[in-house]
């Protein structure tokens, strides 16, 4: 006797369907009730996350102290470094662009997103600038302890001196922006001094340095006949509108010796001499430099006595 196997098999597949639908039924329930409870009863996943989440925000409000503590500290380290280390060393405060500038918002676009992202990315952005307060205090103890090892070849280095003997000044223009350039009409940044004279009045080097650069110049136009020189530890003097050019490139000069003649050449409206101090690239106010205590007698005494050196040092 045969027996018709395809009607067998198709009885049992479709005996296996309300099986299947009761597996799938169950299955949808259980994860009904699972989400329901998830939702409305606080299990045992629910609890330990919450835990954890209480310890992340005390940890990040410890972490907060702990910034605060240090930049307390790192403004104490730069309240002596400008105002103790750098005044016994005669030195201006170390200048870095962008150091106190934050950082863009989108640098924290990957804390959004969550309650507690208010609290991560402030603590991210204090982290933040403390790191870069950090390193500039770094960077400028490197640099005092550089001038602590040089202090005395540093200063004889630093301009400290007026660049003409200030008896034969006539007037003087000061550093800044000039409400109206006399010759190019508009308001301009003024990188130095103008120290009016008569033509031919000596120039002197504020400092030991070498000579980094001279130039002859354009007429009627810039600083026209100059000398730069470099006096390392981060400082470089311009003389500009000279008249006479006494050094060439490479030579080293001392402070006070003679390195040329005030004059009108360049864009000048008559004689006199354009100073100007650099320090780390930036121009600073040269008044500063100026040894203001010095009388007109003691300030001539000391020129002469430069002159003459540098006369037995040039035979």
């Amino acid at each position: 006797m045969s027996v018709d196997k395809s009607n067998s098999t198709g009885k049992v597949r479709i005996g296996r369907y309300p099986l299947l639908r009761k597996l799938l039924l169950g299955f949808i329930i259980i994860s009904l009730l699972n989400l329901i409870i998830s939702y409305c009863f606080y299990t045992p996943k629910l609890y330990s996350i919450d835990n954890q989440n209480r310890e992340l925000v005390l940890k990040y409000n410890i972490l907060q102290d702990r910034i605060r503590t240090l930049e307390s500290k790192i403004d104490e380290i730069h309240h002596r470094d400008t105002y103790v280390y750098r005044a016994l060393f005669s030195t201006d405060t170390l200048a870095i662009e962008g150091i106190y500038t934050p950082y863009p918002e989108s640098k924290y676009a990957g804390l959004q997103g969550d309650e507690y992202s208010p609290l991560m990315t402030e603590s991210w952005k204090k982290m933040d600038a403390l790191a870069k307060k950090t390193y500039a205090a770094s960077l400028s103890l490197d640099q005092l302890q550089i001038l602590a090892k040089n202090k005395e070849r540093m200063s004889f280095a630093i301009p400290a001196i007026w660049p003409i003997d200030r008896t034969q000044l006539e007037w003087f223009y000061s550093f800044g922006i000039r409400a109206r350039h006399p010759i190019y009409k508009t308001r301009k940044m003024h990188k130095g001094v103008d120290l009016s004279c008569d033509r031919g009045v000596p120039v002197y080097a504020t400092g030991d340095a070498i000579v980094q650069m001279t130039d002859k110049g354009m007429r009627r136009r810039g600083y026209g006949q100059q000398i730069l020189l470099n006096h390392e530890f981060g400082y470089q003097t311009r003389y500009a509108h000279l008249d006479k050019i006494l050094v060439k490139e490479g030579d080293r000069v001392t402070r006070g010796q003679l390195i040329g003649e005030v004059g009108s050449t360049g864009g000048s409206t008559g004689p006199h001499l354009h100073y100007e101090v650099i320090y780390m690239g930036r121009n600073v106010n040269p008044v500063n430099y100026f040894n203001r205590n010095m009388t007109s007698e003691e300030y001539k005494m000391l020129m002469e006595k430069m002159k003459t050196n540098t006369d037995l040092e040039i035979e």
